[in-house]
């Protein structure tokens, strides 16, 4: 690609270490499209012909048919040196000369800066659609739950009980926020850089528009030497995949817990769990552990990034090509986390007794307790200590709170009376807490209809059959 200017032939070890092909190989659908628009560029300022434009675009539909179902190959091209030469090589054998005229008025500056916005555009449009799934197996599991209970932790200690729904939906909302920060990600990196240059704008006057509206972006970048060295968007959307597998995380170190013997709250579905080569016995939680376990690498991308753009100076530097792996294998990652984890989600079968009886001792009813007392007018900090007293008198005794008789309770303060049994009642005790999003259960069934209602838009938005292909966007285009 500079012969023109170079004598000797690079080095073979530096020419194999320094080449991307082996890696930006995926790009190559998003490069054929990028290709196509920049065609229709050309032709608009007159470069190429209509006939000639056509030929081209049909030599590109070609080259991306030809690798139909066994793209890896293209990685073991031996002549290219990334996935911009590569189709530049197979678009030359097509059409002959006219193929070296498609490069006018471009540089791969420009062309892996739009690459990697139409990629993590199309990976970000999956994964969201991903997300929307997990999330709908949770309301799912949500709307069976019923009123079933459970205790709930602070400092993994037993706190107060909660519905089964409440704390499904508490990961709802996470994969919410996951999904929004996505959309906001997709948002900001939808601008087009072709027509960038290689740093300080096309030499052509070229209408850059047209290929925007082709790649449907919603307009040109506004800056050519931004356009080029910016991976603002790779690093937000690593840092937005870090996010999301940190909730996952979260999620299974909470299923890995609550399926020891000690807890007992949920079987694993054998589908998705692996038994002991030595003890015959065991079902072990390895898709939970492993998604623990995979945070590290999403999180680990993020990172690396991080460091690759730290003190670059304007405009494209070579580091960063350094930035793709990362991106394709974070993605690659979290799309197979997320395929695994709404099935095994719908999967799980909870112990609803073993939850409720967890929730009928320690004194998880103590905080409803102390509201019962403010109700009687009693400062709060005093129906705190009135009710530790009695939490204190009832372990001396081996009983809980709603065991007491009234002249126990009288002890501890005048204002108790026969109405305190009632309001300590486990359905007492979630209802107290009627507020928006609180446990009460009318709260929760009207949080359940709202989230049901917000997956499934955020399923609409991203569903598979909805979303235009980027080959279906630059024939539209044309």
């Amino acid at each position: 690609m500079w012969a023109g200017r170079f004598r000797a032939a690079p080095d073979a070890a530096f020419d194999a270490w320094q080449r991307s092909l082996p890696f930006d190989w995926q790009l190559l659908d998003v490069e054929l499209a990028a290709s196509r628009a920049h065609a229709l560029a050309l032709e608009a300022a007159g470069i190429l012909t209509a006939p000639e434009c056509a030929r081209i675009a049909d030599a590109l539909e070609a080259i991306g048919a030809s690798y139909a179902g066994r793209r890896e190959e293209v990685a073991r091209d031996a002549q290219a040196e990334d996935i911009h030469h590569f189709v530049e090589l197979r678009l030359k054998e097509a059409v002959g000369d006219l193929g070296l005229k498609l490069h006018t008025g471009r540089s791969r500056n420009e062309q892996i800066a739009t690459d990697l916005r139409l990629f993590i555009r199309e990976q970000i449009d999956e994964l969201a659609a991903r997300i929307a799934a997990w999330a709908g197996a949770l309301v799912e599991q949500a709307k069976a739950a019923g009123d079933a209970v459970m205790p709930s932790y602070t400092h993994l200690q037993r706190a107060e009980p909660v519905l089964v729904a409440h704390w499904l939906l508490a990961y709802v909302e996470m994969l919410l926020r996951d999904a929004s920060r996505l959309e906001d990600c997709r948002a900001r990196l939808n601008v087009c850089p072709l027509g960038s240059g290689a740093v300080a704008g096309a030499t052509l006057k070229l209408d850059r528009a047209i290929a925007a509206r082709a790649l449907e972006f919603d307009g040109p970048t506004a800056n050519s030497m931004d356009a080029t060295s910016d991976r603002d968007f790779v690093l937000e959307f690593l840092q937005a995949l870090t996010v999301t597998a940190l909730h996952a995380s979260r999620f299974a170190e909470e299923m890995t817990l609550f399926a020891t013997a000690e807890f007992g709250f949920v079987e694993l579905p054998e589908e998705f769990s692996t038994g002991s080569s030595a003890m015959p016995q065991k079902k072990n939680p390895d898709l939970t552990e492993l998604v623990r376990g995979k945070v590290g690498r999403i999180h680990g991308a993020a990172e690396t990034v991080t460091l690759l753009l730290k003190g670059l100076p304007l405009a494209y530097n070579k580091d960063m090509q350094e930035t793709q792996e990362p991106v394709f294998a974070a993605a690659a990652e979290m799309r197979r986390m997320l395929a695994v984890l709404a099935p095994f989600t719908r999967a799980v079968k909870f112990n609803t007794k073993r939850m409720r009886a967890a929730c009928e001792t320690g004194f998880l009813n103590a905080m409803a307790a102390a509201t019962y007392l403010v109700h009687k007018g009693v400062p709060f900090r005093k129906a705190h200590e009135k009710i530790g007293n009695a939490v204190r008198f009832c372990l001396e005794k081996g009983c809980e709170l709603g065991d007491l008789s009234l002249g126990e309770l009288k002890q501890f303060g005048i204002e108790f009376e026969n109405d305190f049994f009632a309001a300590v009642t486990m359905e007492a005790t979630l209802d107290c807490h009627d507020v928006t999003g609180g446990t009460a259960r009318t709260r929760v069934r009207e949080a359940l209809a709202t989230a049901e209602k917000r997956v499934q838009a955020l399923a609409a938005r991203f569903e598979a059959d909805a979303v235009t292909s980027i080959k279906e966007a630059s024939h539209a285009g044309a």
